[in-house]
């Protein structure tokens, strides 16, 4: 296990309610979508909601009608074969079938030390942050190769344990 982790939040915004039929074609497949995730080598967790599935009910102050998506993953190629290299890359191509044409950053990415699970308030702070100032070591995108050492990340070794200091 290394010191820190990448985690990510996706958004959408809804173009129909989620209980409705035009919907369907989205919500039907969340499940296996998870499924998929959570065996996905490098997965670490992922948020969901009260019900312990996903995260369609979760809201934040993006807009009623915004969902979100929140993972932790070990790497950014663990995070990338998931998202490009499974089943998911099929739901991600009818992307606009469901959700509205984004108009800003609507995926955001961030080195955590390990064990970190990031909060709703503070991904959502990461995706503002990436919106006002473009891509930095505190927020990236995909195309972005920022490290975790970019990040302020230090993994030292001591007594056989690691642990990570925040230098920034």
């Amino acid at each position: 296990m290394t010191g820190h982790h990448l985690a990510q939040l996706n958004v959408g915004t809804l173009k129909h309610p989620l209980d409705d039929p035009r919907t369907h074609g989205f919500t039907s497949m969340l499940d296996t979508l998870n499924a998929v995730a959570d065996r996905a080598p490098g997965f670490v967790w992922r948020l969901v909601g009260d019900e312990g599935n996903d995260a369609t009910e979760v809201r934040t102050s993006l807009g009623a009608d915004v969902i979100v998506n929140m993972s932790v993953w070990e790497s950014r190629d663990s995070l990338w074969d998931y998202v490009y290299r499974s089943g998911h890359l099929d739901v991600l191509r009818r992307r606009a079938e469901w959700f509205e044409l984004p108009k800003t950053a609507f995926q955001v990415m961030w080195w955590i030390p390990a064990g970190h699970i990031p909060t709703v308030d503070e991904a959502v702070e990461r995706l503002q942050l990436l919106r006002a100032c473009g891509p930095s070591p505190s927020a990236f995108g995909f195309k972005d190769k920022y490290s975790a050492a970019d990040a302020g990340l230090v993994v030292m070794a001591a007594d056989a344990t690691t642990t990570v200091q925040t230098t920034g």
